[in-house]
């Protein structure tokens, strides 16, 4: 793949111009439907930490220091460059006041059409 201009890629294999992150993401030929569902969630999931933090007035620094969590690893989960362990996730959503549960699926389901 080459970029052609910011926001663009050109698939060398079929010359085939994608114009979007949504257009890349929605290919089932280059992202199939579980891992943009687990891309989805980590950004979900990220953002809503994020949010959490700011919320709260907190800087990455400060929620660091209360969770026992290194600045640099909570930056790098708020830019995505790592995938969190889920006993970080658990060091750093706790003292936002978030935990993480397992819902089925069908109950995921529900939650979105509300």
């Amino acid at each position: 793949m080459k970029t052609l201009k910011k926001g663009m890629v050109n698939d060398m294999a079929n010359g085939e111009v994608i114009k979007t992150i949504t257009d890349y993401m929605n290919d089932e030929t280059r992202v199939s439907p579980p891992e943009r569902e687990r891309i989805n969630f980590e950004v979900a999931l990220i953002g809503k930490m994020i949010e959490a933090r700011e919320e709260k007035g907190l800087s990455q620094r400060e929620l660091a220091e209360i969770s026992g969590v290194k600045q640099p690893a909570i930056a790098r989960l708020e830019s995505m460059r790592a995938t969190p362990q889920i006993d970080t996730l658990f060091k750093v959503l706790h003292p936002l006041g978030y935990t993480i549960e397992i819902v089925p699926l069908s109950q995921e389901k529900a939650r979105a059409e509300v």
